[in-house]
């Protein structure tokens, strides 16, 4: 479906992708995991024949961080807005995909590696994986912004300022993660869970996402009446009317995306 990757590799079956992240030993991010991630989650927010997505890593890593042989130098005028930009987008490109992304967290997933989970719309662990940010341990910040998406207000801080590494049970304790399972069974079950999405009305999908990004600041009312104009335009679709009538049939709806 992609040519030309080198960081990841993309299967797609049963409406499902699935995104690994291959760049041994550890899934470091640098320019090319960006350019490709990028590449990749812009070609399935497209794609037909994709209603679903798992994002994963090779290896015992969900992704370990930032390459820190790829930093910007800070002597250089215009390196950090530069790289701060493509670090964004390569994140910004997860939130924004119009298809619904499941991170199976199969290893450690530490600063950047963390935030990629966290951008994800749900959350999977493997019991034996864990999430942190050691940002504090080298003298930087960073994560704040997206950890409180996920996080209490208390853990958050705790998270955050101690760099503590956070194990599968411990996330799913503090409802970060929806599920935590046997490292074996995760990708499974992450694919199991997207199926099961990829067999809904694709456009009541994709507005449910399209509501959960844009409403997520939003005040009460303006988001609630943003959420029934979704309702309103996709009364009017085909899957829809096949969604009602399966229903009032006793039978499976057929969704075609129209």
């Amino acid at each position: 479906m992609i040519e030309g990757l080198s960081v990841f590799k993309v299967d797609v079956a049963d409406g499902v992708a699935t995104v690994t992240i291959d760049r041994p030993p550890v899934n470091a991010q640098n320019g090319a995991f960006r350019d490709e991630i990028t590449r990749i989650f812009d070609t399935l927010h497209e794609a037909e024949e994709v209603r679903a997505i798992v994002l994963t890593g090779a290896g015992k890593a969900f992704s370990a961080g930032a390459d820190l042989r790829d930093r910007p130098d800070a002597a250089t005028p215009g390196a950090f807005p530069r790289h701060s930009r493509a670090v964004r987008a390569g994140f910004d490109c997860v939130m924004e995909c119009g298809k619904p992304v499941i991170a199976a967290v199969n290893g450690a997933a530490i600063g950047a590696g963390c935030v990629l989970a966290l951008v994800c719309d749900i959350i999977l662990v493997a019991e034996d994986a864990f999430m942190s940010m050691t940002e504090v341990d080298v003298g930087l910040a960073g994560g704040v912004q997206h950890v409180l998406r996920h996080f209490g207000q208390s853990d958050a801080r705790m998270f955050l300022m101690t760099a503590r590494r956070l194990h599968g049970p411990d996330l799913l304790r503090m409802r970060v993660a929806s599920g935590c399972f046997p490292k074996a069974d995760l990708l499974p079950a992450a694919q199991a869970m997207a199926r099961e999405i990829a067999g809904k009305a694709p456009l009541a999908v994709a507005a449910m996402k399209r509501a959960f990004t844009l409403c997520e600041y939003m005040p009460l009312h303006e988001g609630y009446r943003f959420e029934q104009t979704q309702t309103a335009a996709l009364a009017k679709t085909e899957d829809t009317k096949e969604g009602l009538r399966a229903f009032a049939e006793k039978r499976k709806p057929v969704f075609r995306g129209r």
